[in-house]
């Protein structure tokens, strides 16, 4: 059995996926690998296009749309702490005026989004609905490898970024008004949801069951030789530098990769409650999150 499987191709995914892809998980179903963003990948799973994908990584802000044809596999994904998305601006500390990162310097402001159904999206809009009660501006989406040079550009007044961004937005001159992450952790206690890994339902029980072990077991086998990774990770990296690489892994691939648990479960469910209470998803079911 060979199963057809789309994920980024940031360091966490690649060191996550890299014995699974390579045929090294005993047991594990073959993976016939594609590569796309996860704002591609959230498109994929809401409207359709994923017809000939049978796992998906995505965010999680996208679940609450595609629950109904795909499970969340227990594992694989991308929650922890310390990691969340930022709020960059070209000037340090403007507007900064509450305990919690506010800024009301951002009111009638442009920022630019990697995705309106990114979990950074549904961070920075319940941030804002506390501490930016007037409201942003216009928002805008682009890729977010775009962000950092549209803000140190003027293109725009601020920008939300994810991913690697947290470790070089100083290198285009930037500072951090606001740290969605230490925002959201301070308000909850809870840990940052981020990537899910999902399949389709259909696929049926038993096979969802084994991928869940087969993606488990990929990520411990990772933790014992990192080494073994390295190869594809920054095969995959676009030009990354290493030591970036590494601190992105370090980030992102945690106890929460090899099993949501109860925090991790709370975590996704808490998003998502508030997000709907903000009408910006719809209500989730209270089986939704269930595995099988």
């Amino acid at each position: 059995m060979t199963l057809r499987i789309a994920y980024s191709p940031c360091p966490n995914d690649t060191f996550v996926f890299d014995a699974w892809a390579h045929g090294r998980v005993p047991g594990a179903p073959a993976l016939d690998v594609t590569f796309a963003d996860i704002d591609i990948t959230n498109r994929w799973a809401e409207h359709g296009g994923a017809d000939e994908y049978d796992v998906l990584k995505v965010s999680y802000a996208v679940l609450p749309w595609v629950l109904d044809e795909y499970a969340l596999l227990p594992c694989g994904g991308a929650l922890g702490r310390g990691c969340g998305p930022l709020v960059l601006t070209r000037e340090a500390g403007t507007g900064v005026t509450s305990q919690a990162g506010g800024s009301g310097g951002l009111t009638g402001k442009t920022v630019a989004v990697p995705s309106e159904r990114s979990t950074a999206y549904l961070l920075f809009r319940l941030w804002a609905a506390e501490v930016v009660p007037e409201g942003v501006g216009e928002v805008v989406v682009m890729p977010f490898h775009e962000i950092m040079p549209a803000v140190r550009d003027g293109k725009v007044d601020a920008g939300l970024v994810i991913h690697e961004a947290r470790f070089t937005y100083q290198d285009y001159g930037l500072h951090s008004l606001a740290d969605m992450g230490e925002h959201w952790e301070s308000t909850t206690g809870l840990p940052i949801p981020l990537g899910a890994i999902i399949a389709k339902r259909s696929l049926g029980e038993e096979t969802l069951r084994l991928l869940a072990e087969s993606a488990r077991a990929s990520v411990r086998m990772a933790w014992d030789d990192p080494e073994a990774s390295r190869p594809y990770v920054l095969e995959h990296a676009q030009e990354m530098d290493p030591a970036v690489a590494d601190r992105h892994i370090g980030l992102y691939v945690n106890e929460f990769t090899a099993d949501l648990g109860d925090d991790g479960y709370a975590a996704v469910r808490g998003l998502l409650t508030r997000a709907s209470a903000e009408g910006l998803v719809p209500p989730l079911g209270p089986e939704a999150l269930d595995f099988v």
